[in-house]
């Protein structure tokens, strides 16, 4: 008899809720994802347990952390890290280090508690029910044209950075993305050469964990920056266009005139001038 037909699951760890599938049913997992629902609704579709994300600095209009309760409408129990305990993007750093900042209260009626560290409350996750039912549809996870002007780069916002397409090349895009590498380590997710980029910059959190990609980017030769996330929403990419305040740049967005304080739209407009 398997642990998931006892009445008892394992816990698997990811980087980001796109990596749960059909093999974790029955499971807690716990993802370095953001807590939005987006990233909610990647992991609780398959028949989990539990589920713990990052909280992301909870940031903007509690886009960090909505998602743990949007779960609640299929009796999941989810619970989000304190983004100053652990690495955002890595769930075993989280698995190993994290404090829980918020629960829903599915997970409340377990014994998870805010304080918790993130290992313990996986394990009393074990033993919840399997969550069943189908979960409301998302409204995040698209992309939009900004602006499209000829002989300029065109504007572009995804709500998830792994939304970029090879047509995307030469563009401006301003993702709803957290600007944390995945495990810390460089990787493919800005898969084209981009005019420039920009993120939340997710809490930024322990060890700068939340804005790690932007050096990575000075490599690529890509211009870069990272919105506060208590100025636009994680995971809402229009929000981060018009609202997003910058609290970090790498060096390339730097030369070009990119500064902390400075608004996404205004350095937008920047970079378009000079094309």
């Amino acid at each position: 008899m398997t642990a998931a037909m006892a009445g008892v699951g394992n816990i698997f760890c990811v980087p980001a809720s796109s990596q749960v599938n059909a093999a974790h049913h029955g499971q807690v997992i716990v993802s370095g994802s953001y807590g939005g629902e987006y990233n909610a609704f990647h992991a609780g579709k398959w028949g989990l347990r539990g589920v713990i994300l990052n909280d992301a600095g909870v940031g903007k209009d509690d886009a960090g952390v909505r998602g743990i309760f949007y779960l609640e409408q299929i009796g999941l129990a989810a619970a989000t890290a304190d983004v100053d305990t652990c690495h955002s993007a890595d769930g075993d750093h989280m698995l190993a280090h994290g404090v829980i900042s918020r629960v829903n209260r599915f997970a409340a009626a377990i014994g998870c508690k805010v304080g918790d560290t993130v290992r313990a409350t996986a394990e009393r996750m074990r033993r919840a029910q399997i969550a069943t039912g189908e979960l409301s549809p998302i409204s995040g996870g698209k992309r939009y044209t900004i602006s499209e002007a000829a002989g300029k780069p065109r504007v572009i916002c995804l709500d998830a950075a792994p939304m970029l397409t090879p047509e995307d090349a030469g563009a401006i895009a301003v993702t709803g993305s957290h600007a944390a590498l995945f495990r810390g380590k460089p990787d493919n997710i800005i898969s084209v050469k981009l005019r420039a980029v920009f993120f939340s910059d997710g809490g930024i959190g322990m060890d700068a964990a939340g804005i790690s990609r932007l050096p990575d980017l000075d490599a690529k030769g890509i211009p870069a920056g990272a919105a506060a996330a208590m100025s636009a929403s994680i995971g809402d990419s229009r929000s981060i266009y018009r609202d997003g305040i910058l609290s970090h740049v790498n060096r390339m967005a730097a030369a070009e005139g990119a500064t902390p304080g400075m608004s996404v739209h205004d350095f937008v407009a920047v970079l378009l001038a000079r094309s």
